[in-house]
């Protein structure tokens, strides 16, 4: 990975968060590779059934937070952002943010989050 200072996702503003990587994945405490991932986010107030809430605080993170890191994969570049999500609750945490741009595209979409410590 590369370490970056200040660079911000390309064509962060066209970003693309799925309804199946957070309904399926992320809100999903049955996926096998969820790790927690569900409880965090439902501690937080976001729920499988108003998915884009939590879709729209992740497009928000990565509009407004800086690229951390950097790699290029075969399947294109990956960038790395840390930042907050917020719920209607009122309630925040940090997350670190994985989104990849795949080869031939310029629209990122979102890979994965881990909650971080802050």
């Amino acid at each position: 990975m590369m370490r970056l200072a200040g660079m911000k996702l390309p064509n962060a503003n066209r970003g693309v968060v799925s309804r199946e990587k957070i309904v399926d994945y992320l809100l999903n405490a049955a996926h096998p590779d969820n790790g927690g991932k569900a409880k965090f986010f439902e501690g937080l107030g976001f729920r499988r059934d108003a998915w884009e809430e939590l879709a729209s605080a992740l497009e928000r993170v990565a509009r407004e937070s800086v690229v951390r890191e950097t790699e290029e994969s075969s399947h294109g570049r990956k960038y790395v952002i840390v930042g907050k999500v917020a719920s209607r609750m009122g309630r925040t945490a940090a997350v670190q943010t994985v989104w990849i741009v795949d080869r031939g595209l310029d629209v990122p979409r979102l890979v994965t989050v881990y909650p971080v410590e802050e």
